[in-house]
């Protein structure tokens, strides 16, 4: 573990959270190597939490995000849910504490969260208690851990990564889509062994942002999801990937029943009611709600490289292939609308130190949520691509571990648009935005 200390250690959580899947957090990593040892980094380590009585530790940080641009903004309301549409605004992205609590065999962690993104909120993301094995080597690592509550989903590892540790802003949007919220209630097993580590869930299958019953759990059926990784580190190389996986049961919500309904419609607007202007819409009879089967694979890889006088760099890639799962950006409804929908996505990126205080990225992510769609087109019924793609280059000031200003440029594009004649096309969107994190 000691290539994976001296990474762990680098500025922006670039090789800490490349090493995410690793059961040893950075807490538990020994320090970097001292200076002057051959082919190691040694800048800054991450703050520790504060200490406090009882095997108790707070740590905690702030994300005030600007949206300085965004092309999509309007000075309207969204006619429906009276939403605004204006996104050129400021506002608190996160603002959280954590608790983590030790007592030996038994351990587990709180987390709070308070943010305005939808107005102001504030809300549990993370509550966790734990049963643990004895640790089998030095780095503190269990070779086995129980935890049933509020917890991060063992996917990948884009869910995997702390959102204080990213560098980019957000996570991609296959990542949002599939596993909006990443904290899900169920219970989890995790155990380790040298280069290994394996975890899998028992979960709900409804996480925090989930569009249709975030948190809740509307059938009986659990989700199963898990992941299998390995991971090492060599003095001034670190990798890791994974293979992972999900089955379950979603829910299609039924409709009551309806009544027949007389509606007049005044067509030639003389106020009198003529019989040629009186409609009758029939009722329909209820639909009983059903389950249906959804599920997901996943492979992730990164490397990182500690390199002379620069810092480490990190390349990154994600595959995820699943069917009837989004429930983020279009939710997966496959009774509604008849047949399955299978969803494709992946993300590639990579990351580079400039120094102890100086940090840049570049990711490009694409998410198609139906690669069965299709359209009418005149007589025809053609095929049509209805991916979401999206580059975005990030730039970042450090001034310690946790604290960094970000700025990032996002350009979008959305197959699934329309123009103001109503025709099929493809809708391009660029947006310019600032974040200035503190942690401690």
């Amino acid at each position: 573990m000691a290539g994976a200390a001296r990474l762990a250690r680098l500025g922006f959580g670039i090789s800490a959270a490349l090493l995410a899947s690793s059961p040893a957090r950075a807490s538990q990593v020994p320090d970097a190597a001292p200076p002057g040892e051959a082919g190691t980094v040694t800048l800054a380590p991450a703050p520790a939490a504060s200490p406090l009585p009882f095997g108790v530790q707070l740590s905690g940080y702030i994300q005030a995000d600007g949206q300085v641009y965004d092309r999509s903004s309007e000075d309207e309301v969204d006619p429906s849910t009276g939403a605004p549409l204006n996104q050129t605004r400021y506002f608190i992205r996160r603002a959280r504490l954590h608790l983590d609590i030790d007592h030996g065999r038994m351990a587990g962690s709180l987390e709070l969260d308070a943010n305005t993104v939808n107005g102001a909120s504030a809300g549990v993301i993370d509550a966790e208690v734990s049963v643990r094995a004895r640790a089998r080597d030095d780095s503190g690592r269990p070779w086995g851990e129980a935890t049933i509550g509020l917890l991060r989903t063992p996917w990948g590892y884009e869910v995997g990564q702390r959102d204080q540790d990213r560098l980019f802003l957000e996570r991609s949007a296959v990542s949002r889509a599939l596993f909006p919220g990443v904290f899900d209630l169920g219970v989890r097993l995790r155990g380790g062994w040298r280069f290994f580590d394996a975890q899998v869930a028992l979960v709900n299958g409804d996480p925090l942002a989930d569009r249709t019953f975030p948190v809740q759990d509307p059938n009986r059926a659990k989700d199963i999801v898990g992941r299998l990784g390995v991971f090492g580190a060599r003095r001034r190389v670190a990798f890791a990937a994974g293979i992972s996986g999900l089955t379950g049961t979603g829910f299609h919500r039924g409709t009551p029943e309806t009544k027949d309904v007389l509606v007049w419609r005044d067509q030639n607007e003389d106020g009198i009611v003529q019989l040629s202007e009186i409609q009758v819409i029939p009722g329909s009879a209820a639909t009983p709600s059903s389950n249906f089967h959804r599920f997901a694979l996943g492979a992730d890889a990164r490397l990182a490289i500690a390199l002379p006088r620069l810092g480490a760099l990190a390349v990154f890639g994600e595959v995820m292939w699943a069917a009837n799962l989004d429930r983020g950006l279009v939710p997966a409804d496959p009774v509604a609308t008849g047949r399955d929908l299978r969803e494709r996505g992946f993300v590639a990126g990579l990351m580079q130190e400039l120094g102890a205080h100086f940090a840049v990225g570049a990711r490009f992510d694409q998410y198609n949520p139906d690669a069965d769609a299709s359209e009418q087109r005149a007589v025809a019924v053609v095929p049509i691509d209805a991916s979401f793609r999206t580059w975005t280059a990030t730039a970042a000031w450090r001034w310690r571990a946790l604290d960094r200003i970000v700025f990032e440029y996002q350009h979008f594009t959305n197959a699934l648009g329309r123009s103001p004649s109503g025709a099929p096309t493809t809708l391009g969107g660029d947006t310019v935005a600032v974040r200035g994190q503190l942690g401690w």
